[in-house]
């Protein structure tokens, strides 16, 4: 509130905070979270209320208040650092610490680095504050002890540490989700406390990320064993942060370049998706109102002065208000694809999107107070750059050993140098993003690989993928000599695996990764003309109205939906025999009606003709697996039958067991239930055309939407990282079939089809992890090749005796729109990483 010149406003909510605050609760927290938006809210509060009362107009009643329950809060957080190494308990229990019985926490064992390493800051400032050097103490352990284990040769961390042992657990390494914030505050440690080893510390990750890492404009993950192997082939929205610390550390060139390329791929999609491939597709849809871009985006205004910035700032704030905007805030996107919503607004919202546009378009005169003098903490708090000098209760004492001697040209553009000096010159900015403004939509780019990189024109691979052939001995043998093995599955597919250690040399362990990345490409290449966006199924009929819209995965056979803008609009009958697999038995229910049936126990091309023969106008197949949700499973599309479905005419679309619940409740309660099935949610005028409608709202827990905003279903997500790295929202491909088995996508060369299930197939697993197999269906793009595509998931029908049954599957209503409510586990692991 200060920030936005609202003073007045800001000593009431302090008033409010002192008031009504209470920190004594028997609750479990995230450490890390705790930190950085509690306790570092009260101290950026309290740097404001004394900045205020000083100046002798306002606050002059404050005492220091918030600062005490920063204290208060402070202690409360010191029990979970009770382990050998020093760093934190991911939990603890604000009443009962972590080892008490009625903590309810204690036992993990694991944490992410940036939740252990994200802690100097507000601890060092509290212990500045207060004079009480232990929070100090306490972080700087933490700091040492990620140091030492960093991985010697590379100088990377990687995502997750064990607490105990100092183990890594996850060995990759990147700058976004899990690790971010650890390299932010140890350039940000420098900056407030002065301490040099801090500065030293970074500059030789920094020197890492650039060697390693950076792959301009690209930022991806790497082994920190093996960084010259590319861990996974997509990049989450954290990274966006980046840039903005590049124009603190002053390489203000790589972050133009990350900065560009993430703004082009909001151009694409209206917002940045929580992840996206290397070739600028979704891989995961959802986009919970972040800020890091804004706040690069800020930074790269106030180093350069190029007004360019504005307008990507002024393209913010137009998607928030056009496409998040709902009648009590802004709602996170569900899904940028369909523009559906989430139930749910996080802090870091108002502390940061708000204060960083803010900041972005405020002139010096909009401000009271200097905002050079302080240093914006992870969650955007302000923290005065006084602090440095004040209680310095810690010895600056140099305890960074073996350092790497740096390579000068990872800094060639860094502050100061002969070239550049924050120039404000908007032609220099210009100059660098110029050759990036059509990297997103007019051209495939193609990572090289590190291993065509280093040899050049050298040697090509005695074996290339699209001769491969699994049953030639000779072929078997040379995957061998390479570090390849070949496993067959009982599921029929064939399973390739490299180890690189295992090849008879370095230069055959690189041509088996040439081999294995060669692989992946073909597969992808074989398949993506089968690839199709996700669809949406909108409920238009009372109570509500267009505002629920339900995300649908498509076919690959019947009405194109992308091709009739207006979509396919009717009631919904539920069909006899509710699996569709032979003639309908009520054909008087189901004429010129939607029909609803359940997966499973023939094919779905079947299904459709079947439904299409009673005189149905489009077809909805609702999961049998209890529970399924586009929440936590991969979207995927209906394939054919191996037969011509030239003669399905009508639309068919898929929905997992959550969302088809949400239809089949609305029958029950309301029995006229009306859906529009399209490419994407409709606005209530397009659907409306004019009609009047009720504008209010049937239950508290539907939202309203202006009539030119998307609608959506508020539905949580429930998602962990270890389902993150091998699932997405994208869409697969699915054959219904009777026969049980589950086969990716991702076939043999000399199998038919890739929608063909009975044709083997094969798999890939690159240094004993496997490769995801999730490709986004977006709208057209380039069809080119990338090699850093992915396979995509086939699934079949596996369950021929399900049956619905109502009295199992149906909830009340009011259960269903409660449950829309729910914000639990979302993204549990990146959450805690401010995700």
């Amino acid at each position: 509130l200060q920030v936005l010149n609202k003073t007045k406003e800001f000593e009431e909510a302090v008033r409010k905070v002192i008031k009504d605050v209470n920190l004594d609760n028997d609750i479990v927290v995230s450490v890390f979270e705790t930190n950085i938006r509690v306790l570092g809210g009260l101290l950026g509060g309290h740097s404001v209320a004394i900045m205020l009362k000083e100046k002798g107009e306002h606050m002059q009643w404050y005492n220091g208040e918030l600062l005490h329950m920063a204290k208060e809060l402070g202690y409360k957080l010191l029990p979970a650092f009770n382990t050998t190494s020093g760093l934190p308990y991911p939990r603890v229990n604000l009443k009962f610490g972590v080892r008490h019985p009625e903590a309810r926490t204690g036992t993990e064992t694991d944490t992410c680095t940036a939740c252990a390493g994200t802690l100097i800051l507000e601890f060092a400032a509290l212990s500045r504050f207060t004079g009480t050097s232990i929070f100090e103490e306490y972080a700087r352990k933490a700091l040492d002890f990620i140091w030492e284990k960093r991985q010697r040769s590379s100088n990377l961390v990687g995502v997750t540490i064990n607490i105990h042992t100092g183990d890594w657990v996850r060995k990759d390494s990147g700058v976004g989700a899990g690790i971010d914030s650890y390299y932010e505050y140890l350039l940000k440690a420098y900056v407030l406390l002065g301490d040099d080893s801090f500065l030293e510390r970074f500059n030789t990750h920094y020197d890492a990320i650039m060697r390693y890492i950076s792959q301009p404009p690209l930022l991806l993950d790497v082994h920190i064993h093996k960084p010259m192997l590319n861990a996974r082939t997509w990049m989450d929205s954290l990274l966006a942060f980046f840039p903005g610390l590049q124009v603190l550390k002053g390489d203000i060139r790589p972050a133009i370049e990350t900065h560009e390329m993430l703004y082009q791929v909001i151009k694409k999609h209206n917002f940045l998706p929580e992840a996206f491939t290397t070739d600028f597709r979704v891989h995961w849809a959802q986009h919970p109102l972040r800020p890091e871009f804004a706040e690069s985006t800020y930074f790269l205004y106030k180093a350069t002065g190029d007004p360019y910035y504005l307008e990507v700032g002024k393209t913010l704030i137009e998607n928030l208000n056009k496409y998040a905007r709902v009648p009590c805030g802004f709602a996170a996107m569900k899904d940028v694809r369909t523009g559906s919503h989430e139930d749910r607004m996080d802090s870091f919202f108002l502390a940061e999107m708000f204060k960083y546009l803010y900041l972005l378009f405020a002139d010096k005169e909009d401000m009271i107070f200097d905002i050079e003098d302080y240093i914006f903490t992870t969650e955007a708090h302000l923290l005065p750059l006084w602090l440095s000098t004040t209680n310095q209760t810690i010895s600056k004492k140099n305890t960074t050993t073996e350092y790497t001697e740096l390579d000068d040209s990872n800094f060639d553009w860094s502050c100061p140098n002969t070239q550049i000096l924050f120039p404000n010159d908007p032609m220099f900015a210009q100059s660098i993003r110029e050759p990036l403004k059509n990297v997103v939509d007019k051209s495939c780019p193609r990572g090289i690989s590190r291993v065509e990189d280093s040899l050049g024109s050298g040697p090509k691979p005695p074996l290339r993928a699209r001769d491969f052939m699994a049953s030639n001995p000779e072929h078997l043998e040379i995957l061998k000599k390479m570090g390849v093995s070949l496993i067959h599955l009982k599921d029929g597919r064939v399973q390739l695996v490299q180890h690189a250690v295992q090849a008879a040399s370095s230069l055959d362990a690189e041509d088996g990764l040439r081999f294995m990345q060669e692989m992946i490409e073909l597969s992808s290449q074989q398949q993506k003309e089968q690839q199709l966006p996700p669809r949406a199924v909108q409920i238009v009929s009372h109570p509500f109205f267009g505002r629920v819209v339900l995300t649908a995965g498509p076919a690959q056979f019947g009405m194109d939906l992308s091709k009739h803008k207006a979509g396919t609009r009717g009631f919904v009958a539920t069909i006899k025999p509710y699996n569709g697999c032979s003639e309908i038995t009520n054909p008087e229910a189901v004429k010129e009606k939607i029909a609803l049936m359940q997966r499973g126990q023939c094919m779905f091309a079947e299904k459709a003709r079947n439904i299409q023969k009673a005189g149905a106008i489009g077809g909805i197949v609702i999961d049998d697996n209890e529970g399924s949700s586009s929440d936590t499973a991969p979207l995927f599309q209906m394939a054919g039958d191996g037969k011509n479905t030239d003669d399905i005419t009508i639309p068919m679309l898929f929905l997992f067991n959550k969302e088809g619940n949400i239809i089949l409740d609305a029958i029950r309660e309301y029995e006229a239930v009306e859906v529009l099935l399209s490419d994407k949610a409709k606005d209530r005028a397009t659907i409306f055309k004019g009609k009047m409608i009720p504008n209010y709202i049937i239950d508290s827990n539907l939202e309203v939407e202006n009539m030119d905003q998307k609608l959506s279903e508020n539905d949580s997500h429930k998602q962990n990282s270890e389902e993150a790295t091998s699932a997405s929202q994208d869409v697969g491909t699915v054959s219904e079939e009777p026969e049980e088995g589950e086969s990716s996508d991702v076939t043999d060369p000399d199998s038919v089809s890739p929608a063909d299930t009975a044709s083997d197939s094969v798999t890939f697993s690159n240094q004993d992890s496997s490769v995801p197999g999730h490709r986004e269906a977006g709208a057209p793009e380039p069809a080119c090749p990338t090699g850093d595509s992915q396979p995509q998931e086939q699934q079949t029908e596996t369950e021929p005796n399900s049956r619905v049954n109502w009295d199992n599957k149906v909830q009340p209503m009011e259960s269903i729109l409660a449950d829309w409510n729910e914000d639990i586990e979302a993204f549990e692991m990146m959450e805690k990483d401010e995700l």
